[in-house]
């Protein structure tokens, strides 16, 4: 089995593919001044690279798992996630979790199928 390993850094890969499928680290915002709509958005977009440079479709979403920083607020998440995951929904699951920043109000981890 063929392992690739795409922008591996210090302590993780970004997006490792193999036997078929692609996972993605926990991806989180870069700019922690927005809200969490906005940073929700910053996090997409960047899954929506990833999946780009393996040429993978986001219809190919099998898994997400999501990290917020207050669950009784993930509602402006969810209001940014349904219409970008589309028709096409994966099993989720959204939890809270403190996060790595106290600023950091997102992360999210998806598993994709070649």
């Amino acid at each position: 089995m063929t392992i690739i390993r795409l922008e591996p850094g210090k302590l993780y890969s970004a997006l490792v593919e193999a036997n078929g499928f692609i996972f993605l680290s926990g991806i989180t915002p870069k700019d922690l001044s927005q809200d969490l709509a906005g940073q929700t958005r910053q996090v997409l977009g960047e899954i929506d690279r990833l999946l780009q440079h393996v040429g993978v479709a986001r219809s190919r979403i099998v898994s997400a798992m999501i990290w917020v920083s207050d669950i009784r607020n993930r509602e402006p998440m969810n209001e940014v996630w349904v219409p970008w995951i589309g028709e096409d929904r994966p099993v989720r699951a959204c939890v809270e979790a403190r996060l790595a920043d106290p600023r950091m109000l997102v992360e999210i981890q998806i598993v994709a199928a070649r």
